[in-house]
């Protein structure tokens, strides 16, 4: 008998598809239910593996559609919230920032305003039987703009958002903070930064990286490749997330971070060496990076200090960048031989 259901949104994209299966495994008794729109960003094949389980069920819709939130809340009775679904690529941020706000903003309040009218019954005042109910608001460290050559982003750093995605993120993560402080709603926030591994998108760094060399293409990389992101296997962030939406305390935030710091010609020189040790072609995959116009606003360099969730809630990173890194190649062959 399952004990709770809980809401997961955006659970065919990258990040929820890992997490998922993760925490079904984990945690036999409880049901989800996985809502996502299927834009280009989510696949259904993501989530085959676990498509018969009966502790999943799949709803096709807009967390912009009240409506719908409303009908599943009243069908469900969700007892928690966990918020992958988001726009979240840069670049598209740039050439339509609309969608953007629509479904981080927008989208955002609507599952929290209705969260809180099925579990409170006004300020402070939770409904008997949801007194552990929880919203788990998954966010970037791209909120807090970019970093100099030193220092690493804490939950103390003041935001600072340059692109309409890190912008309209930053504005629901506010939103979220809000329901905290005025309605004394059970919130929780994580800031994450880059993620890598299996069934990430194919528009990505990593992955197009991948593909562009095992099909003969040009590698593009922007600018001069020296920007520099904080790389997390993607299970080592779904571990983090189940750890905070269980113990973290109300109203925080918590950073998570591999603690890999790698600037872009790292990431391609790392997967061209790879691909030349186990798949190699007539030349180094090396010859085929190209350089190319760098994206407006692009910041120079991200890096987390996770201090807080290692400290308080005892999680750590199984992977570093270099082995993580062949576990994501290997995926990715399979996928794209197949």
């Amino acid at each position: 008998m399952k004990d709770k259901t809980i809401l997961i949104t955006g659970g065919a994209g990258f990040i929820g598809s890992n997490f998922i299966p993760y925490f079904l495994e984990n945690n036999p008794e409880t049901h989800l239910v996985n809502l996502d729109k299927l834009t280009y960003a989510g696949d259904i094949t993501n989530i085959k593996e676990i498509e018969n389980n009966p502790n999943y069920t799949f709803v096709k819709g807009d967390i912009c559609n009240r409506k719908l939130i409303e009908d599943l809340f009243d069908t469900h009775k969700f007892s928690g919230v966990i918020h992958f679904a988001a726009e979240s690529h840069v670049d598209n941020s740039i050439k339509n920032p609309g969608a953007f706000i629509d479904t981080n903003i927008t989208g955002t309040f609507n599952l929290l305003d209705v969260a809180k009218q099925h579990w409170m019954n006004g300020p402070n005042q939770v409904k008997k039987g949801f007194e552990n109910a929880r919203f788990h608001h998954i966010s970037t460290d791209e909120v807090y703009g970019t970093l100099g050559e030193t220092g690493l982003f804490t939950e103390q750093t003041p935001y600072a958002p340059n692109s309409p995605y890190s912008a309209s993120k930053a504005s629901s993560d506010f939103i979220v903070r809000s329901y905290f402080h005025t309605y004394g709603m059970n919130v929780v926030t994580t800031n994450c930064s880059n993620n890598y591994g299996p069934k990430q998108h194919d528009e990505k760094l990593i992955p197009t990286i991948i593909r562009k060399a095992i099909t003969g293409e040009n590698i593009p990389i922007y600018g001069d490749g020296k920007n520099i992101r904080d790389w997390l296997f993607v299970l080592d962030h779904c571990k983090g997330i189940e750890l905070v939406f269980k113990n973290g305390e109300a109203g925080e935030t918590y950073n998570i971070g591999g603690r890999n710091e790698r600037d872009n010609l790292y990431i391609v020189n790392t997967i061209c060496k790879i691909l030349d040790e186990i798949k190699p072609a007539e030349t180094s995959y090396k010859k085929q990076i190209t350089f190319v116009t760098d994206r407006p606003g692009h910041d120079f360099r991200y890096a987390i200090d996770a201090s807080k969730i290692e400290n308080e809630l005892g999680w750590e990173a199984d992977e570093n960048f270099e082995t993580g890194i062949k576990k994501t190649i290997s995926w990715y062959l399979n996928k794209y031989s197949s």
